[in-house]
C-alpha cells in the first residue's frame, strides 16, 4: 500500500541517486513497504548502461513512459524516445539498456494481485 498524497509539485521532490546504479537519479514520488510499490521519476545520465550481458527480470508489474532523450535496448536492437512507454508483466525479460544522451521517464512499479 502507497501513502496518501494530494497534488504536489514534483519539481520539490529531491532528487537522490538510486540505490543500485550509482548514473541514475530519481525523485520518488511515491513508494510502497516493499521495492515493488514504486512511483518515480528516473533520470539515466549520459553513458547509463545496465550490465551489458544480463537481461531484467523482476517479480513486479512495471509501466515505463520516456519523457525526454533516448534508450536502446541492446537485445532488440532498437532505440526508444520521448513518448514511448512500456508495460511489463511479472518475469517479462527486457534490456539491457544504454543510452548514450541520458533519457528521463516515468517509472510505476505494483505487485501483482493474489
Amino acid at each position: 500500500m502507497k501513502a496518501e498524497h494530494e497534488f504536489f509539485a514534483v519539481d520539490q521532490v529531491p532528487w537522490q541517486v538510486d540505490a543500485h546504479t550509482p548514473m541514475i537519479t530519481e525523485r520518488v514520488l511515491s513508494r510502497g513497504e516493499d521495492d515493488s510499490t514504486l512511483t518515480r521519476i528516473a533520470h539515466w545520465a549520459p553513458g547509463t548502461e545496465t550490465a551489458a550481458a544480463a537481461v531484467i527480470r523482476h517479480d513486479y508489474y512495471e509501466e515505463v513512459y520516456l519523457l525526454d532523450g533516448e534508450l536502446h535496448d541492446l537485445t532488440l536492437e532498437r532505440t526508444f524516445t520521448a513518448g514511448h512507454y512500456a508495460s511489463r508483466p511479472p518475469g517479462m525479460p527486457h534490456g539491457p539498456y544504454r543510452t548514450e544522451t541520458g533519457c528521463t521517464m516515468l517509472e510505476i512499479r505494483y505487485p501483482p494481485t493474489r
